[in-house]
């Protein structure tokens, strides 16, 4: 399930999934930045730069990335871990890249029969004018082929979720 809304030029999507494995593997997969590349298209050809110290996210850490936002373009972008609870949430926002702001929380929550994944992206486009004209033609139609694209690898990596009820 995807939704977008748009607030005087700041953006957003929300996604939820559900995954047919315990929270604890739920976390233990997300928090992992290594598996970043499983489930980003791989047209975004997305390269993590930086060394991921451990196999879990932590507050303050950086991680730099290369990638294609839009085909032809390559971009540098730098992220850092604001805030983690583990098992629960973590937040990552971006100090240098193709967005003029972005923040995204990854939420994880146990359910009957797994867990539910809710991530929720604010992100604002440069370019002031021209990006808010831009942003449904180019951001919005790239952030719902991204989550498209994981919600498919994350059904591929874990089956899919059967409602216990």
């Amino acid at each position: 399930m995807l939704k977008f809304s748009d607030h005087s030029g700041i953006h957003s999507i929300k996604a939820f999934q559900k995954l047919p494995i315990s929270k604890e593997e739920a976390w233990q997969f997300l928090s992992d930045p290594r598996n970043l590349n499983k489930i980003v298209p791989p047209e975004m050809d997305f390269r993590i730069t930086s060394e991921t110290e451990g196999d879990e996210i932590f507050p303050g850490q950086i991680i730099t990335y290369t990638v294609k936002p839009v085909p032809g373009f390559r971009s540098n972008w730098v992220t850092e871990i604001t805030q983690v609870d583990p098992e629960r949430y973590f937040i990552d926002e971006q100090r240098h890249g193709p967005y003029a702001m972005w923040h995204h929380e990854h939420w994880v929550k146990e359910i009957p029969g797994g867990t539910a994944m809710f991530d929720h992206v604010s992100y604002k486009l440069p370019l002031g004018i021209l990006g808010n004209w831009l942003e449904p033609l180019v951001a919005r139609k790239r952030l719902r082929l991204i989550f498209e694209y994981r919600f498919q690898k994350l059904e591929e990596i874990f089956g899919p979720f059967k409602d216990p009820s």
